[in-house]
């Protein structure tokens, strides 16, 4: 992504230190406001019923939430090119991992996207009750993770994983890890194709190794666009290979400013 003019002078990074806070400070207030209904609603609605509501929520509340970035916190987003996948089928999307903002982005555009979360995450008091909602799947162990994802699939849900496993150290000097086989097996398991997003940020923000309470470098601006899409893999180790030469081709490409 191409550099961005940034003002320098000390009221900006006084500002920059506002909107992390307003930032961070809006995500929680979001969770914690769906965290009692999520808490009270997933144990009595119908699985389908729940798993709708669930999703709803998360696309609406992460919209808003990115809304609120851009007005207040000198963030801008490209998001569109997500808006063509919506009404395409069951799919594994698969994206680099730059920053924790990456399963937000792509979710606030998807009706029906159901991610792999840590068992971590699924267990935090704060996201955990929304993401159990929307029946998003533990990566805890593999074998059950890959059984709940061709689930899903075949329920008509569009897969969102990243893999790397975790966010890119080093981004955006190195701009991805090594792949792990995880996509290509839940692929294979659930013949369905593998489509491809390019994330691009420009700086490191929130990125492996970046404190929470660190503050960004404003304006931040990411845009996300559309790679190729393979069909249903046969064989995961060369389909990973395949995929992780792809991705690198693509993200050592110039980007227009």
């Amino acid at each position: 992504m191409s550099a961005v003019n940034r003002p320098t002078s000390l009221l900006w990074k006084v500002y920059e230190h506002v909107a992390m806070v307003v930032g961070l400070g809006t995500l929680a207030v979001l969770c914690l406001s769906w965290l009692p209904l999520a808490l009270a609603l997933y144990p009595v609605l119908p699985g389908a019923m729940g798993r709708w509501l669930g999703r709803q929520v998360v696309m609406r509340g992460f919209r808003l939430y990115l809304g609120v970035l851009r007005l207040l916190c000198a963030c801008r987003f490209d998001l569109s090119a997500i808006d063509a996948l919506r009404d395409q089928g069951p799919m594994v999307i698969a994206a680099n991992h730059p920053s924790l903002l990456d399963a937000v982005l792509i979710t606030s555009r998807l009706p029906n996207a159901v991610c792999i979360m840590k068992a971590s995450l699924m267990d935090n008091p704060l996201f955990g009750a929304g993401a159990r909602m929307a029946r998003y799947v533990r990566n805890d162990n593999l074998l059950g993770a890959v059984l709940r994802c061709r689930r899903e699939l075949r329920q008509g849900a569009q897969l969102v994983i990243f893999p790397e496993g975790t966010r890119t150290l080093g981004y955006p000097a190195n701009p991805l890890n090594a792949l792990s086989r995880s996509t290509a097996l839940i692929a294979i398991s659930a013949a369905v194709p593998v489509q491809t997003l390019i994330i691009e940020f420009s700086s490191p923000y929130l990125g492996k190794g970046w404190p929470l309470w660190r503050k960004p470098t404003l304006p931040l601006t990411c845009s996300v666009r559309l790679g190729k899409r393979f069909e249903a893999p046969r064989d995961a180790r060369a389909f990973t290979t395949e995929l992780e030469a792809y991705l690198r081709a693509e993200l050592a490409q110039p980007t227009s400013p």
